[in-house]
């Protein structure tokens, strides 16, 4: 099982390269989902999970989720073929955390090239875990 800490990275380029490992059979765990950051301007990006959060209704959906760790997983789902067999033995293999579960605390971290936070040339970015609080999570 590989262990990703997510602190600091984009969760665009972090989702597509987890996606891919799934497909490939690699179990992944994420830890520190709610320290993910989002690239690009912080109101833009608050605004558009407010709408996203308000599409539909309660009984129809579509359900947009609000905790840090269901967010990541809703974004690489979107990434996979989550209707075919093979998408949903793929999701089966993904856990996301927020935080550190104890039964991780001694175990080696992996990262991800090319998904450092580093990679932004501009300071335009918001952090997973405010946009969730914004959104009314409570983790």
């Amino acid at each position: 099982m590989k262990i990703i800490d997510a602190n600091d990275l984009i969760i665009g380029r972090l989702a597509s390269t987890v996606a891919k490992e799934l497909l490939a059979g690699e179990e992944i765990a994420i830890v520190n989902a709610e320290n993910a950051v989002i690239s690009g301007s912080k109101v833009r990006t608050l605004t558009d999970y407010n709408e996203k959060r308000e599409i539909g209704s309660i009984e129809h959906g579509p359900h947009f989720p609000k905790r840090p760790d269901r967010i990541i997983t809703r974004t690489v789902r979107g990434m996979l073929p989550y209707k075919r067999e093979k998408g949903k033995k793929a999701m089966s293999r993904l856990k996301v955390h927020v935080g550190v579960p104890s039964q991780f605390e001694n175990s080696k971290f992996t990262t991800i090239e090319g998904a450092e936070l580093s990679r932004l040339s501009r300071n335009k970015f918001v952090k997973l875990g405010e946009v969730s609080s914004r959104l009314g999570a409570k983790f």
